[in-house]
């Protein structure tokens, strides 16, 4: 890659998006690193797939700066454009073309030689476990093997840049799984990947995560951050071996807070879980309670992305309730 390690890949920055006079896209800001991958989490109509083609070139911004290696989508250079891979959500492959094929018209829109193209197609092909199916027809592929397949066309001409949108849509489970592990092993070889999807918990799955609602940035980090950003720190499921009260662990160093769930189970936010969970062990004992288990509790992204949103929506109400009073204080 040419561009400097130190400097972003793709940049946005107060990108907005303006349809019939409605944001779609409201003012997003977010950079990402070259070799990661970054996630753009939101429900279905929350501006994902806008974001996306704004960032490809393939549809105007009403405001906002956007840099893709180095340049202006709108205005990209020959070169840079073939450094770089959108596969849309709605990706049409020709139905009566083998996966072989399929891939190979692909590069050859790229201007890959019939030479060069060659092994190129069979390493597109190899990533995503199609090789031994590059003679079937598209058409009798099931859904998941033509996700991959396109995933297979966007990969052919080698592009250190990829955006794909939503490419677990409508695939069970265990492909989804699978896919995500095709798309860290290409950031594994120093691919910089943006993805967007509608499953919060494949937020898991990215190096950094921009969840977005209604258009707007609800946050930023990376899925660690993101847990201790709803929780306040990491959480820490204890279960004892009798009843045990949530005030026996309130004065430890580093227990930020106790929730009890069960008369056996407590949950407590502490600031690193390596240091406070001993602490917990030990207060407990002291308390003449004994414990059974003690493991780092990991919050799934739908409570993360649901926790989100509320305090953003609180951030509103506040930023609200504060206008109003300037305004009653004017009058």
């Amino acid at each position: 890659m040419t561009t400097a390690p130190s400097e972003p890949i793709i940049s946005a920055r107060g990108v907005s998006r303006a349809f019939d006079g409605r944001l779609v896209v409201d003012g997003l800001s977010f950079d990402v690193q070259p070799g990661t991958i970054l996630g753009i989490v939101g429900p279905s109509g929350s501006g994902k797939t806008t974001t996306v083609r704004m960032l490809t070139g393939t549809l105007g911004r009403t405001d906002g700066e956007i840099r893709v290696l180095g340049e202006d989508p709108r205005r990209f250079s020959r070169r840079t454009r073939g450094r770089i891979a959108y596969m849309p959500q709605l990706f049409s492959l020709y139905e009566d073309l083998s996966a072989q094929e399929n891939v190979g018209f692909v590069a050859a829109l790229y201007g890959i030689g019939p030479f060069k193209r060659r092994p190129l197609i069979r390493r597109a092909l190899e990533v995503v476990e199609l090789h031994d199916a590059r003679h079937r027809l598209a058409r009798d592929l099931s859904g998941g093997m033509q996700r991959r397949l396109e995933l297979a066309c966007a990969l052919v001409h080698s592009p250190d840049v990829l955006f794909i949108d939503e490419p677990t849509a409508g695939i069970d489970p265990l492909l989804r799984q699978a896919i995500w592990d095709e798309l860290r092993v290409l950031r594994g070889e120093g691919r910089t990947l943006l993805v967007t999807t509608q499953y919060v918990a494949e937020a898991e799955y990215c190096d950094r995560v921009a969840m977005i609602v209604d258009g707007q940035l609800v946050a930023l980090d990376t899925p660690d951050q993101l847990r201790k950003a709803v929780f306040g720190g990491e959480v820490i499921e204890v279960n004892a071996q009798q009843d045990v009260e949530p005030q026996m662990l309130g004065t430890l160093e580093g227990v930020l807070a106790v929730r009890q769930t069960s008369p056996r189970r407590l949950m407590v936010t502490a600031t690193d879980a390596a240091t406070v969970g001993p602490r917990i062990i030990e207060g407990l004992r002291r308390a003449g309670v004994a414990v059974a288990g003690l493991e780092e509790h990991q919050p799934t992204f739908d409570e993360v992305f649901t926790g989100l949103v509320e305090q953003q929506r609180t951030r509103r109400e506040q930023e609200a309730a504060d206008a109003g009073a300037v305004v009653t204080g004017h009058g």
